[in-house]
Parts: structure tokens; sequence; C-alpha cells
């Protein structure tokens, strides 16, 4: 994992998306779920977001949500005009930077909100799966 990463892992997801694949899923439903958790983690981390009043282009308009079929990213900053969100964030002791852990602290203030929009979306793929396939 790379320095400064936060994950969280659901236990038997590896397996539910394997079943998935062999019943002919293209698992773009997890792609759409990632998505949405991602988002609402993103829009309130634009708002945490520390400010700097000088001209140009400011942090929280970096802060995106991204997805894949296996996880919900949240990036801030780039590596032209704001390449300075990760010692924003996790801090640069040599350097005399504290950590701003804003993109986390956004996570766990909406936790129990992404938390349900996960576990429905789960369900609903579950339940769209057992509609295929029969009962259990």
């Amino acid at each position: 994992m790379p320095a400064g990463e936060q994950r969280v892992t659901v236990d038997g997801i590896r397996q539910l998306r394997s079943q998935l694949r062999k019943a002919g899923d293209n698992l773009d439903d997890f792609k759409t779920l990632n998505a949405k958790v991602a988002g609402t983690i993103t829009t309130v981390a634009r708002g945490r977001a520390p400010f700097d009043p000088r001209p140009g282009p400011h942090l929280f308009q970096t802060v995106r949500a991204g997805a894949t079929k296996t996880q919900a990213v949240v990036r801030a900053g780039n590596n032209t005009t704001v390449p300075y969100a990760n010692p924003i964030h996790w801090g640069w002791f040599a350097r005399g930077i504290r950590p701003n852990p804003w993109v986390s602290r956004a996570a766990q203030e909406t936790e129990p909100g992404w938390i349900e929009i996960y576990w429905a979306g789960l369900n609903k793929i579950i339940d769209r799966i057992k509609g295929r396939d029969g009962p259990p």
C-alpha cells in the first residue's frame, strides 16, 4: 500500500466479484457504486480543503472522485499547478509542515452515509443475482 493511503476492506467482496464474473456480469455496478461512495466523500472534502488566499489554482478545486470496479478513490492536487496536496494532507516534517488530514476527516465524518450507500448497493446487486439465478 502506498504511503499515506487508507483503505476499507469488505470481507467476502472479492468472492462476490468472482462469482459475478463467472455468471457473466461485467461488474459495472461496482464501478457505479464506488463512484457514489467517492462522490459523497468528495463533496465534504472540498469544503474542508485548506484555503490559500493567493491567486492561482486552489487545492479545493482539484478534489475529485474516482472509481474502479474494486475501489472508491478521492484524489486531490495534481502534478502541475497544485503538486502540494500530499504534503499538506500528510505533513512533511523535514520542512516543518504539520499534517492536515482533511480528506481523511471527510471520509470519517461521512462514513455512516457512504457505508449505507455501499450496503444498499451491495444488497441491490445480490438481489439482482438472486433474481437471475433463482432462490439461493
